[in-house]
């Protein structure tokens, strides 16, 4: 439960330091938004990245060890195993485009 609070309050202070929420300037404000921007998108990624893995390793963990006790229903687990790994999968994607967006499109106009 500890471990649980400490990440929430990692990603509420991430999301509360974001560059999202600074003042523009005058001189070089699109320049820094870039940059921040893409610095961003790289922790985005990588927070995706990680927890997914966690995430796809603990089902393939789970999964090995149902086949393990129940060899009979293998073919079930397995089919249960591959939609959940794509589910799993698809939400690191969709990171992954959002944050190629962020990198290659001019955010926020401008």
């Amino acid at each position: 439960m500890r471990k649980l609070f400490a990440m929430a309050f990692m990603v509420v202070a991430a999301g509360l330091l974001s560059p999202v929420f600074a003042q523009e300037t005058a001189a070089g404000a699109g320049s820094e938004l870039v940059k921040w921007s893409v610095i961003t998108a790289g922790f985005a990624l990588g927070f995706a990245a990680a927890f997914g893995a966690l995430a796809q390793a603990k089902g393939l963990a789970s999964a090995a060890e149902g086949i393990a006790r129940n060899p009979s229903a293998a073919g079930e687990i397995r089919g249960v195993l591959i939609l959940g790994l794509v589910l799993i999968e698809s939400l690191v994607i969709y990171v992954l485009l959002i944050s190629l967006i962020l990198f290659f499109v001019k955010p926020f106009g401008g």
